[in-house]
């Protein structure tokens, strides 16, 4: 059956935006990129919420500008294609390979679980994690810890009144000094 990760940036403090809604600080360098461009190719299908749909569509149309390196270019190649599905409220339409959720979190997830294919079923974005953590949907979280402190905002790990035993799979130290994460959910 396929897994349900969630992976993201994380301040050190937990939170994936600051109180002013920003997350400048999750800039990758170089070798923070290549990690994703490579995680990425982990990926069946990517769950995301509104804004991080919204903050990713920038790739959707990329690849046409002549700035891009190879690394951006690598990265377009393997996200434009990628299956998506949008949850929204708000949004009546998305653009590339992207579809809006017919259902909630955990019909989605139940369907795609379901479907043949290869791959992770990635989230992304806090709300939409919330969500599926509540319901005890998520198999491993996955995050990237920048050296930062932003004092508040969105947290990263959802605010819900259960606890979640955790199993270490994988960490990696970057030279920035971000340090990668990867826990399975222990059930």
């Amino acid at each position: 059956m396929r897994k349900v990760t969630y992976s993201m940036g994380m301040s050190l403090d937990g939170y994936i935006v600051g109180p002013d809604g920003t997350f400048d600080w999750t800039a990758p360098d170089d070798e923070v990129f290549r990690f994703w461009i490579d995680d990425i190719r982990t990926v069946g299908v990517h769950l995301l919420g509104r804004r991080l749909y919204e903050t990713m569509l920038y790739w959707e149309s990329a690849d046409q500008e002549s700035s891009l390196d190879a690394a951006d270019l690598e990265w377009t190649e393997l996200w434009n294609p990628l299956p998506k599905v949008v949850f929204s409220t708000t949004l009546s339409a998305v653009q590339g390979n992207a579809r809006l959720a017919t259902g909630g979190v955990a019909d989605e997830i139940e369907r795609l679980r379901a479907e043949p294919g290869e791959g992770n079923i990635a989230i992304g974005g806090a709300t939409l994690a919330a969500e599926a953590s509540a319901l005890g949907l998520i198999d491993e979280y996955q995050v990237m810890v920048y050296p930062v402190l932003v004092g508040g905002g969105i947290p990263f790990f959802p605010r819900h009144e259960r606890r979640v035993d955790l199993e270490l799979i994988e960490t990696r130290a970057f030279k920035s000094g971000i340090v990668y994460l990867r826990h399975r959910v222990a059930r």
